[in-house]
């Protein structure tokens, strides 16, 4: 065997022993990724991992998954890449379309434990906007942004609207920020410096790591994602398209918009595939719960998703579809990092976006999440509860999630 192929197939298998034991979330998982990639095989170094790990919170999509894109990529190039990426989500992946098989013998009804995972998920989803509101919105002119995007979004709840929203904000960042010293630069900076201190005080100058993809391969990446976030909805909204090509388009917005994780992605896909009766809201309220107990990316969801939709098929589109923006981003971002992360014009362009995708998140927040959610007073006790421990006692979230099945039963016992 040759050694780029023993390097490849040695990719693969770190990769896929990494999906099967990093249970904990994304966070758990950087920590696994640094144990494994830096300080055990020392594949890249620790100035490297840091600079990788500010590029993913830069950009949209699953931060850890895109973490082992990039580690994959610098390793074995572009193939490598897609073989990092096929072992860390094949464990969680089979696992849950397995799941999906079997809940079509199980009436899983209005009981009172997947209530309480309803709620459950409005503690988790106000978590993530509660965060990324703190970091992303933090000003006035952010907040601003964040509140008009909301609204549009509840006021115009179209597959378009989307796109247009983050393109306003991209123009209104441009114009609002022009004249003042805010830096879209300076979030990834944090990101970065919080990364150095968990690693031991790695220096603040950028990592002279090889990356094996040129410019132009990588701009051609680029270009591809955001030319498929344009034409997607707009082909889907004025054309006649299969059932498979709308649920591509919305797995793969939903992958694009996403900031701080795999709990985010949650109102964005519920909002996509319940009103369009692809899955019911107890087949998505109990899948988000067994996507909970696995290993590996929550961004995996999305193949129960696609398995309950359209069996096998669907499964491997929507799982392609929310993947794709990670890994046209990390591709086609790596070989321009050091130079992307300085230009004034993206940063101010990001931070409008940044503000943008947060609203978005608010009203998907409050439709579908909140509506079909919180119904009594019980509820939002409950729900508060869960946040609480979420938030201020930063419990794990498998704690939460069985907090929230035991509780959600015995309401329903006592009311």
């Amino acid at each position: 065997m040759s050694s780029n192929r023993r390097k490849l197939l040695e990719i693969l298998c770190v990769s896929t022993k990494l999906g099967l034991i990093s249970f904990g979330g994304p966070v758990a998982h950087l920590g696994y990724f640094y144990e494994e990639y830096v300080k055990r095989r020392k594949w890249l170094d620790e100035q490297s991992y840091a600079d990788l790990v500010a590029l993913s919170h830069f950009l949209p999509g699953p931060a850890s998954s895109q973490v082992g894109i990039g580690i994959g990529i610098m390793r074995g190039g572009l193939f490598g890449g897609l073989l990092s990426f096929i072992g860390f989500t094949l464990p969680s992946t089979v696992a849950l379309i397995v799941f999906a098989s079997l809940l079509e013998f199980v009436d899983v009804g209005q009981s009172g434990w997947l209530h309480g995972l309803k709620l459950v998920a409005v503690a988790i989803v106000a978590q993530a906007i509660w965060g990324m509101g703190q970091k992303l919105a933090p000003d006035r002119a952010r907040v601003t942004i964040m509140v008009f995007a909301a609204a549009v979004a509840l006021l115009w709840p179209t597959t378009i609207s989307q796109v247009i929203i983050i393109l306003l904000a991209g123009c209104a960042g441009l114009w609002w920020f022009s004249q003042q010293g805010l830096s879209a630069s300076k979030a990834a900076s944090t990101d970065l410096n919080a990364t150095q201190t968990l690693l031991g005080g790695a220096n603040n100058e950028p990592s002279k790591g090889k990356v094996p993809v040129d410019r132009g391969t990588a701009a051609i990446f680029l270009m591809f994602f955001v030319g498929l976030f344009i034409i997607l909805p707009i082909v889907r909204e004025w054309g006649a398209t299969s059932f498979l090509f709308s649920m591509f388009d919305s797995f793969y917005r939903a992958g694009s918009l996403v900031f701080g994780g795999g709990h985010v992605v949650l109102p964005l896909l519920e909002r996509e595939v319940i009103p369009h009766g692809w899955v019911s809201e107890e087949q998505f309220i109990a899948g988000y719960g067994a996507t909970q107990a696995m290993p590996g990316p929550l961004f995996t969801f999305a193949a129960y998703l696609g398995a309950i939709a359209g069996g096998w098929k669907g499964a491997v589109i929507a799982l392609i579809a929310i993947f794709l923006p990670a890994f046209l981003l990390i591709a086609g971002a790596l070989p321009f990092w050091n130079v992307f992360r300085k230009m004034p014009r993206v940063q101010r362009a990001l931070l409008g976006v940044n503000a943008a995708i947060v609203g978005i998140l608010v009203a998907a927040f409050y439709n579908p999440i909140w509506t079909s959610s919180i119904s009594s007073s019980q509820d939002f006790a409950l729900a508060l509860l869960l946040f609480m421990m979420l938030v201020f006692w930063k419990l794990p979230p498998w704690v939460v999630v069985l907090t929230g099945v035991i509780a959600g039963q015995i309401i329903s016992w006592l009311y």
